[in-house]
């Protein structure tokens, strides 16, 4: 009231009922094949888990100027984990954006939100970028052309263990076409980390689209390579630095997405995704390969209301040859506002 600026309230309640029959990686309730326990290892398998943590909270606002909106954007879940506390309140996105211009913390530029098929469990299959950043981005869109975008993000990744030092800041830059059949997008990033002798830049590279079978039928699918990142590639073995010359060792990881999204009717929809994580050195983690694939049916009997429910099979594979299994269901009640 007296101002120009409206606001939108959003968020769900979420819930999940979780069945592990094999290894479970303790102590994240989704799945988390990076530090998923290997047989040899002898842990114990079979283990249920309800949890309501992914639920979320947003608020959107949007300011007329004469030279167009300026709109705002917070967002926060429940999915907080320090070790000890679960159900912690979050920060997902925190940002203003104003005549292209975007300040604040969001998905990174990096990242293909568009390509990553639906799923159940909220960390997806495993094999693509999945990181959000604090930043500055520009985007330029022209509808006849492609759309172009460029920013610079913050440069520590989440679990780097050990570079919070970085003088430069992550460089990235995107492409995205679209067209009737689908879209596709190319993008690229330079990042670098720092020990107390040693600065050692790293380099990623990501192409990805969706290709419309029918109106009811999308393919989708991204390949990314990066080095020493594992925020930016999800699985990524990372980097690790010689304690004693400080010497930094970046694994040199690909990954691969794909995922087939069916319509059954206004009521009804199912996913299948797979993902592969390769890595080629041993840096953070000891993980040669991560396979993942996801089948899901997601029904919605009435407006607002989503009840999914998700087998995921995993794989970890060391680079001594030791493997990791996982079988789980996971069921999902989902109540939007």
């Amino acid at each position: 009231p007296g101002t120009e600026t409206s606001i939108h309230l959003y968020g769900y309640a979420e819930g999940h009922a979780i069945h592990d029959f094999k290894q479970w990686g303790a102590p994240d309730n989704s799945t988390n094949l990076t530090f998923l326990p290997l047989d040899k290892d002898g842990a114990p398998k079979g283990r249920s888990k309800f949890t309501a943590e992914y639920s979320r909270l947003g608020l959107e606002t949007s300011t007329p100027t004469q030279f167009g909106p300026f709109t705002a954007k917070l967002e926060m879940d429940f999915y907080g984990f320090d070790g000890s506390n679960r159900n912690r309140m979050r920060l997902r996105h925190a940002y203003g954006e104003y005549a292209g211009w975007l300040i604040g913390q969001t998905w990174s530029t990096f990242m293909d939100v568009d390509d990553l098929p639906e799923t159940v469990d909220f960390n997806g299959p495993i094999g693509a970028p999945f990181s959000r950043r604090a930043m500055i981005r520009y985007t330029y869109n022209d509808p006849q052309l492609a759309k172009f975008t460029v920013a610079l993000e913050d440069p520590t990744d989440q679990f780097g263990g050990g570079s919070a030092n970085e003088k430069m800041p992550q460089l990235v830059a995107r492409v995205d076409k679209s067209f009737d059949w689908g879209a596709v997008n190319v993008r690229g990033m330079v990042h670098e980390k720092r020990s107390a002798t040693e600065t050692k830049r790293g380099y990623g590279f990501g192409v990805g689209g969706s290709y419309k079978l029918t109106d009811k039928d999308l393919l989708m699918l991204q390949v990314t390579r990066v080095d020493g990142d594992v925020d930016q590639m999800y699985g990524s073995n990372g980097y690790a630095f010689d304690a004693t010359t400080g010497a930094i060792t970046f694994d040199k990881n690909v990954g691969f997405v794909f995922g087939y999204s069916k319509t059954f009717s206004d009521k009804l929809r199912g996913t299948f995704a797979y993902g592969m994580n390769r890595g080629k050195i041993a840096a953070a983690v000891d993980n040669k390969t991560l396979k993942q694939a996801h089948l899901n049916l997601i029904y919605t009997p009435f407006k607002n209301i989503d009840l999914g429910g998700e087998l995921v099979w995993g794989r970890r594979t060391t680079f001594d040859g030791d493997v990791g299994n996982m079988l789980r269901v996971d069921l999902m009640g989902r109540y939007s506002f």
